[in-house]
């Protein structure tokens, strides 16, 4: 547990609840650094299989805390130079890898949204690899609001999932979409009157899966989705490092033997 979110571990599933609910979960600094600071915790954890990410109360996030937003007045210039260097060795700058974080996991990470995911709310969601939500949540991209252009790793998530025109018009506008819309357009994968179920009856059925797999096909789309054939290449250097495994071959004799696999 860190100062702003809740994080348990069970069989193997981390749920990572967002916890600032009288303020809709909306993303503070300290939210920020502590997403951070989990996500790595979490890559580190021994026989970790999927991560859920949630909000408190019924609500993920409502975007960026009013008053962060407007501490970083006076020290604009500071800001400024934050944003243009990241930490040596990375790429993503410290706004943008609470979001784009999470795609550096070996494991699938799932968000379950309800309420509001607007604004960094958004932009955390986009940062998972699967956003199920219930019918009456509303999703915006919502920066414009405030005069700015989204800056949490929008440019990774967003040409995955929907076309140019239709991501122009939603960061230009940031209107606010019901969950209908955002998931016919490609932003939410899928509906559920219970998300946080959901999420979870989706983490155990990827659990069984070879862990191997999952990795490689994470990396797989994120590497190379959408800049053609350079894919071919990654494709086939991650099936060659798997294919004869011993996760892999396990995998073939559970399927065989329709039982339980046991990964090492």
């Amino acid at each position: 547990m860190t100062k702003t979110l809740i994080t348990e571990v069970q069989d193997n599933i981390a749920t990572v609840t967002l916890n600032r609910p009288t303020k809709k979960n909306a993303m503070s600094f300290d939210m920020m650094r502590d997403l951070v600071e989990t996500a790595k915790t979490l890559a580190t954890t021994d026989g970790l299989r999927a991560v859920i990410l949630t909000g408190a109360d019924h609500c993920f996030c409502a975007g960026i805390d009013l008053e962060s937003l407007m501490a970083i007045v006076p020290k604009i210039d500071e800001i400024r130079e934050s944003i243009l260097n990241p930490p040596q060795g990375e790429a993503a700058n410290e706004f943008q890898a609470p979001a784009t974080i999470w795609s550096s996991l070996n494991v699938p990470v799932i968000a379950a949204l309800e309420g509001v995911a607007f604004g960094a709310g958004a932009q955390l969601a986009l940062g998972a690899d699967f956003r199920i939500a219930t019918p009456d949540t509303r999703f915006s991209i919502m920066e414009a609001k405030w005069g700015l252009i989204p800056d949490m790793g929008i440019s990774q998530s967003l040409p995955k999932l929907v076309r140019a025109d239709i991501a122009m018009e939603l960061i230009m506008t940031g209107r606010i979409l019901d969950a209908t819309e955002a998931q016919n357009i490609g932003l939410i994968t899928r509906l559920s009157d219970d998300p946080l179920a959901e999420a979870v009856t989706l983490a155990k059925t990827l659990s069984t899966k070879s862990p191997d797999a999952l990795k490689a096909a994470k990396k797989l789309v994120n590497g190379t989705w959408g800049c053609g054939e350079a894919g071919l290449k990654l494709e086939a250097e991650l099936q060659a490092a798997i294919i004869g495994q011993p996760n892999q071959m396990e995998m073939v004799m559970a399927v065989m033997g329709k039982r339980e696999p046991k990964f090492k």
